[in-house]
Formats: structure tokens, sequence, C-alpha cells
């Protein structure tokens, strides 16, 4: 990874890692609803039709179904396509493409045939867009083996796991939070990937662990920095991907710390916040001090109105009191 860094929105960063790799590698191709001259309807593919034409990014219909359809068709023919997905929702329409032939062809084909697709969708509430635009539905996909999932918190990481998942043979969906898009950071300059299944220990502490994905990241480290005020050492891990997960690096954390909050978007019914507190469970049971708190978003469909979205959503005031309570 080069020394040298550069200041750059989250969504700056997601063009640039496509942009990157479509230069390097003919076979990458962008296909999705209004990514071409529209550039999208979060505005980030700016200039990318401009650069490769109408052949190498595809405007498409509203047919999820059908375009995902193409993406898995293109990958088993040697293409390297990264399908859009708008609104992360909507990847209910495509669960055959993807569950079912995307994930499965490797396997089925003792090796003979590979998917090497990308799938980026969106994925978090905040913005008033209401229950079909607002989910986050990245633990359906995380259970279907054959795929992998990749949820970046912060540029750096979206850009390198973006890097990564296109060269991958395998299927990777990259869940992108578009309450991010405008978050800045510093990105290493030239080119640089992020292995799968590496967690980032964003903050060191001593006293309890913060496992946080995508935009919670930013919520648990807010919640660090007031816990430090109040004399509480609060590391933050942040997975990056789900699938593969870094068990050893979260096992590692709680094993120092012998605590542990775990802080998910989705919901916490049947979630991710389930399958990370039972892997520190199995993993460092021996040294907890105290139960494992689970904070997700809350189970009921995402509001419009936004007092009430904002309600459904942990918070920082809400990652400091599960710590403070388990600290008494």
């Amino acid at each position: 990874m080069s020394s040298r860094e550069k200041k750059m929105t989250f969504g700056e960063a997601v063009k640039e890692a496509m942009a990157e790799e479509m230069r390097r590698d003919p076979a990458v191709v962008l296909i999705g609803e209004d990514v071409g001259p529209a550039a999208g309807v979060f505005k980030i593919l700016v200039g990318l039709y401009d650069e490769f034409g109408p052949e190498r990014v595809i405007d498409t219909p509203i047919a999820e179904a059908g375009f995902v359809g193409i993406g898995v068709g293109a990958a088993l023919t040697g293409m390297r396509p990264i399908v859009e997905i708008m609104f992360g929702d909507f990847i209910a329409l495509t669960m055959d493409q993807v569950v079912n032939q995307a994930a499965k062809i490797r396997y089925m084909s003792g090796g003979q045939a590979k998917v090497p697709l990308t799938i980026r969708a969106t994925m978090g509430a905040g913005r008033s867009s209401a229950a079909q635009h607002s989910q986050s539905l990245h633990a359906w996909t995380s259970h279907i083996p054959g795929l992998k999932v990749a949820v970046p918190s912060t540029p750096a990481d979206a850009k390198g796991l973006i890097k990564t998942a296109v060269r991958d043979d395998n299927p990777v969906i990259v869940y992108e939070d578009k309450m991010m898009y405008r978050l800045e950071g510093m990105v290493p300059e030239g080119d640089y990937t992020i292995p799968f299944g590496k967690a980032d220990v964003k903050r060191e502490g001593d006293d309890v662990t913060l496992i946080a994905t995508s935009s919670m990241v930013h919520v648990a480290l807010s919640a660090a920095g007031t816990l430090a005020q109040q004399g509480i050492s609060a590391e933050v891990v942040d997975p990056r991907t789900m699938v593969p997960l870094d068990r050893e690096a979260l096992v590692a954390s709680v094993s120092k710390t012998g605590r542990a909050v775990i802080i998910d978007e989705g919901h916490r019914s049947f979630g991710v916040t389930a399958e990370l507190a039972s892997v520190v469970y199995e993993g460092a049971f021996d040294y907890l001090d105290a139960p494992v708190v689970r904070l997700g978003a809350m189970d009921v469909p995402v509001p419009f109105t936004k007092p009430l979205e904002d309600a459904t959503i942990p918070t920082e005031k809400d990652v400091v009191e599960a710590v403070t309570g388990m600290m008494k």
C-alpha cells in the first residue's frame, strides 16, 4: 500500500476503484440503472460514461432480475462485470440469480466454471427514503455459501475492498451505506487492495470491545471518544467483510478487554449481531466479564418520518449506555 495519501469522499473512492479496474482490465464493465450519462442516483459515477463509453458503462431498464442475470452470464463467459443495485432493498428481486446461480455454479461444475461478478448494493437508513429504500440486508447474503460479502466503512476500505472484489473469481456483494457517500477520509494513492477476511482495529482500547459494521463504525468511534472522557478505554473493531469473517481478530480483542458490544444497522433479530455474538461466545467465553450486548436496528419496517426513523437506528448514546451499564 502506498505511503502517500489523498483526501476523498467515500463516493469518490468507490468511483476511483472502478475506474482503475476498468483501465487495468478491459473485461471489467459496469451495468445498472442510470449508471451512464445520469452518473447514478447518488451522482458518484460522474466521468465513467464519458471515459469508457456505452459498451462498458451499460444503462439498463428497471429490471434487477434481468440485468443481474446478464451479469452472471457475462461473468461465465470471461467478463468481470460490476452490477449496481441502486437500492439494496431490491436485491430481493435478484435472489434466484444470486443465490441459486452465481453462488452455486462453481460448486456444481466442479470448478470448471467461475462467476467473477461484483454486485454493489446500498444499505442504511437515515435519509427519509422510507421502508422500501432503507433496509440493511447484508445478513441475507452472508448466509449463502459461495458468496463473499464486504461492508466497507471508510473511503480507503471502500476502494481497497472493491478492487479486491473485482479481481476475485467468486461472486462478491459490496454493501455501501448511502449515508456515507459524502464522508471524507484519507485514501492511499496508487494501486492497492485490501484482503478479504482481515478485520481492522479502528481504535485500540483495553476495557471493552466495540465490534461495528459499515456506518456503525463511526457511531462506535464517537462513543469511544465519549467513553474515554469517563475513563473507559474502548477498542473499535471493524470486520470489513462478513464473508470471509476474521473470527480470530474478534476473539483476540474480546479476550483482551473482557467485554463486547456489537453494533450493526441490520435488524437485531436473526442478524449480524447474533452471528458475531456467537463467534465471541464460542471463542472468548472464558475471558468475558459481562454478557455480550447486541445493538441492531429496531425490528420494524423503517419509518419515513425522520424522528421515528432515527429512533430505529443504534446511536452513540445507545452504545455509551450499553458500555457504562456493563461496566457497573
